[in-house]
């Protein structure tokens, strides 16, 4: 009987556990925005690596930064849509939160490419950005759900993979087209999937 009462408690702590990580997740990113900026990331890399453009680092920066407008308004077009919207976060601005959690990796992401855009090591650039990513997701692991950081982990390693390749060139579109068209679909399956799960 005591051991009963045993399993019983142990049941409502799991469940009230249960409750209150579901009450933290943070839903506003959107599983088809990402897979809509990996979609784009692969085309971008078809494009660039087709011939039909001149191979040079200025053509390819601006087809990336092209993916990276696209990517920011699409991504975070959805998180505005999700928080005016839905009627359980009411506009409060606090539901927001988990947005500044990405922001010490945009920071230095930014910075280190500065850095190397100034010293004209473009090379450097796709591994910088896949790390940048890798942190991104590693940052917010605790509001989405868990399979993000093995997201945030394959972007780590492409990324130290892209920095240490010896000879690889800013202008060869694959590693990142590649890269960002795995990593930007799983975790749109992942966060789709877990949407699903979440709708009563």
């Amino acid at each position: 009987m005591i051991t009963e009462h045993i399993h019983h408690a142990l049941a409502q702590v799991r469940e009230l556990q249960r409750q209150v990580l579901e009450r933290q997740r943070f839903r506003g990113y959107s599983g088809e925005a990402k897979a809509a900026s990996g979609t784009a990331a692969l085309l971008i890399a078809v494009v660039l690596g087709s011939g039909r453009l001149p191979a040079t680092f200025p053509v390819h920066l601006v087809g990336w930064g092209v993916l990276f407008v696209f990517a920011l308004l699409t991504n975070y077009g959805a998180v505005m849509y999700w928080f005016l919207n839905d009627p359980h976060v009411k506009r409060d601005v606090r539901k927001l939160k988990p947005l500044l959690d990405v922001v010490p990796p945009l920071i230095v992401g930014a910075v280190l490419s500065g850095a190397v855009l100034l010293r004209g090591e473009y090379h450097y650039l796709f591994g910088i950005w896949m790390c940048l990513f890798g942190l991104a997701n590693l940052a917010t692991r605790h509001v989405l759900p868990k399979a993000i950081a093995l997201v945030g982990l394959f972007y780590l390693c492409a990324g130290a993979l892209c920095g240490l390749w010896p000879g690889l060139e800013f202008t060869n579109p694959w590693p990142m087209g590649l890269a960002f068209f795995v990593g930007e679909w799983t975790s749109g399956l992942i966060l789709h999937f877990d949407q699903r799960r979440a709708i009563p």
